[in-house]
């Protein structure tokens, strides 16, 4: 899946196809939920336009896994990007969740996942969303840690 070609498209130059190809992967499109991939057009625009601290950072990342590739990751067969992929994450596990925080930051901005996950689609403020009550006692090797601010 290609996005349409703009300005966004542009920021990560040659880059832009291989990130494209690695959210693909991260987050595939699920017919059976009725959810798009990462990959798709309006989310992998606002992948690109969200970058902001983590562009240089990404791009590098990025420039490695195309190296792996001994080329553009996208132009290897799917099977093979997804084995070079695996290799990306053992070796580089920081990079890679770089890469991750970035695409799931965005998918979960769209529309069209947060309803199809039963979360109604608005601001979460002033409202805020109900949470479950949790287990406080898991915060005891905080607390017994002190305070560590000035």
């Amino acid at each position: 899946m290609t996005p349409s070609a703009g300005p966004d498209q542009n920021e990560f130059d040659d880059a832009g196809g291989t990130l494209l190809a690695v959210v693909g992967h991260m987050i595939p499109a699920s017919a059976e939920f009725g959810l798009p991939g990462a990959d798709d057009p309006a989310i992998f625009r606002e992948i690109l336009r969200s970058t902001g601290r983590d562009r240089a950072f990404l791009e590098e990342a990025l420039g490695m896994i195309d190296a792996m590739a001994g080329g553009s990751l996208g132009s290897l067969p799917r099977d093979r990007q997804v084995t070079l992929l695996a290799d990306f994450r053992a070796a580089e596990p920081e990079r890679a969740a770089i890469l991750e925080a970035v695409a799931t930051r965005c998918y979960y901005r769209d529309d069209r996942v947060m309803t199809a996950i039963g979360i109604e689609v608005r601001a979460p403020f002033p409202i805020g969303y109900e949470v479950e009550e949790g287990d406080w006692s898991l915060l005891e090797p905080v607390r017994s840690r002190g305070r560590i601010w000035r």
